[in-house]
């Protein structure tokens, strides 16, 4: 029967004394630990500067990472080093895994070694969870939706694990406040006392010989190997992040905002098992990373023989390499899906274009004290471009399938746009589709030729309160209205007529005016008008605002039209 004193006593060394020699010989393969330890470093560096800028909460969250990302002094560096940092963390544990394996350091008295180089693997990569949503963008809320959605189906256990995710019934304050807690106190003191541990166990163990040499002083034989082969890593991941801009930073947290979210790519593999699954990917999801936590954890329990070499621990070393390489399969499975899909790539496009667009605004115009989700909102005439959607578009729009009015664009009722209307009143860009343009009441086309049909343009245009007026046309026009236009139009502010009062046409009072009421006698009448009135509908503060922007539709062009961006 096996004493647990006398077991515990050599899996632990505790008669042992550090040692300062390497048996078998320096080694590249003994490089990885190291450089490991130094990667941690560089995460609790980054880590602690980031967190002097960072601001647990659901309305700030976004906009300090914001910040850091686009404006703070080598913000994007930094970022960059921590969030990629991370990556070769789990590609530098897991080639150690493998050549600590292929090694047989896992091997009596070496299991508990092995053991807390799991655990710690496993610590490390819900360290990397619990970042994701610190940024408070699409990709981290989303990602994270899906993978405490995975936990919540744990048997028996799964509702208390969702609660206590989340803080309460729904993401926000609480679900921040205790992600963060988890990723800057809770998880790294796990990793650093777990990371101890494991280097103290393995230098009073020693190495473990890979092949049949006189031992040799850890320095400087090991030594410089170790920073050489720091300085290559670090190289590599320093040249990663500057050609790479940093971290990515999706467009604010949007539970109303569908998002492809997708795991970081070491979970890829289970992301994609989910997807071959179909309805049993709850169950898959839980059990895949047992068997291949199982079978990690149990590989020092099977593999109890005191034979090292590689070729008498062929079955379990089979069994290793067929994990990684479902692991990888699946994971190159998934990143060509996702690649053959032109649906995907446009949503994708589409959201990279928002995420943009969101960055350019926080960095032009802030971040409103609402948060992040409302940053849409500090676009110029945000307010006013989101009533015109609401109220306008489908009546107005270019590309709306219901216009029944005049199409309202850049360009309205400039110069051109005047001339135009003059000529063909009745065309389909004016009041071609509505009932007014089919009556004997419609507008006939104005017969003057130029350069008499431009002096009156000229006036109409005027009366908009352009700052580029020519004051002869303009004059000219008065005597040509009087003679061509005055049966049906007035330039005398309230008078009413057959046809629109043109007193201030093209102001923002006049377009207020007119939406408050264009079945007014002063306007269209209550006859000719199918437009209804908005005067109780919306404040004249909102009034106001619409007609701001349909003054600024006059000077612009399409061009500055798309560069406002997306609502």
């Amino acid at each position: 029967m096996v004493n647990p004193v006398t077991w515990l006593r050599e899996r632990t060394a505790l008669t042992a004394t550090a040692p300062g020699t390497i048996e078998g010989g320096a080694s590249v393969a003994y490089v990885f630990g190291t450089v490991l330890v130094f990667l941690l470093l560089v995460q609790g560096i980054t880590g602690a500067a980031l967190a002097a800028f960072y601001s647990p909460s659901s309305t700030d969250a976004w906009a300090s990472v914001a910040y850091v990302q686009d404006q703070a002094a080598l913000g994007w560096f930094v970022r960059g080093l921590h969030h990629h940092g991370g990556s070769a963390i789990v590609v530098i544990a897991g080639i150690h895994l493998v050549q600590t394996a292929i090694a047989g350091a896992y091997k009596k008295p070496r299991e508990l070694v092995w053991w807390l180089g799991i655990l710690l693997l496993v610590v490390v990569l819900a360290w990397a969870v619990t970042g994701m949503i610190l940024r408070w963008d699409q990709e981290g809320y989303w990602s994270n939706r899906v993978e405490v959605g995975i936990a919540a189906g744990t048997p028996i256990i799964g509702d208390q694990i969702q609660k206590l995710a989340l803080g309460g019934n729904d993401y926000g304050n609480l679900t921040l406040t205790r992600f963060y807690a988890l990723h800057v106190i809770v998880l790294p003191v796990i990793v650093t006392l777990l990371t101890i541990g494991h280097i103290v166990l393995a230098r009073r163990h020693g190495t473990t010989p890979m092949r049949k040499r006189a031992a040799v002083r850890r320095w400087p034989h090991q030594s410089l190997r170790d920073v050489i082969a720091i300085a290559i890593v670090f190289a590599i991941l320093i040249a990663f992040v500057v050609s790479s801009g940093g971290a990515s930073l999706a467009a604010p947290a949007d539970s109303t905002q569908p998002y492809d979210a997708r795991p970081l790519w070491y979970f890829r593999w289970l992301f994609e098992l989910r997807e071959l699954a179909g309805s049993a990917e709850q169950l898959v999801a839980m059990l895949a990373p047992a068997v291949v936590g199982g079978f990690l954890v149990a590989l020092p329990l099977l593999d109890r023989g005191s034979d090292r070499a590689v070729r008498s621990r062929a079955l379990w070393l089979g069994g290793l390499v067929g994990i990684l390489g479902v692991i990888a399969g699946l994971t190159l499975m998934s990143f060509v899906r996702d690649g053959n899909s032109p649906e995907l790539a446009e949503r994708i496009a589409k959201a990279e274009t928002r995420a943009h667009r969101a960055r350019t605004l926080a960095k032009t115009y802030g971040v409103p004290a609402t948060g992040g989700a409302d940053i849409w909102s500090m676009a110029p005439m945000w307010r006013a471009r989101t009533l015109y959607a609401q109220r306008c578009a489908s009546c107005h729009d270019e590309a709306s399938k219901d216009r029944k009015g005049p199409i309202l664009a850049p360009g309205h009722k400039n110069r051109a746009w005047i001339t135009a209307f003059l000529q063909e009143p009745s065309g389909d860009r004016f009041w071609g589709r509505t009932k007014l343009a089919k009556t004997e009441a419609a507008m006939k086309p104005v017969e003057l030729k130029r350069p008499e049909l431009d002096d009156v343009v000229e006036l109409i245009y005027a009366e908009g309160g352009a700052a580029d007026v020519d004051p002869a046309k303009r004059a000219r026009g008065v005597t040509l209205f009087e003679s061509a236009c005055s049966d049906c139009h007035s330039l005398a502010e309230g008078v009413s007529g057959s046809g629109p009062n043109l007193a201030g046409t093209g102001t923002r009072a006049h377009y207020t005016s007119f939406m408050s009421n264009p079945k007014s006698g002063v306007h269209m009448g209550a006859d000719n008008s199918e437009m209804p009135r908005f005067d109780e509908e919306l404040t004249v503060v909102e009034r106001d605002a619409i007609a701001e922007y349909l003054v600024w539709l006059r000077t612009a062009t399409k061009a500055d039209l798309d560069a406002l961006g997306p609502l």
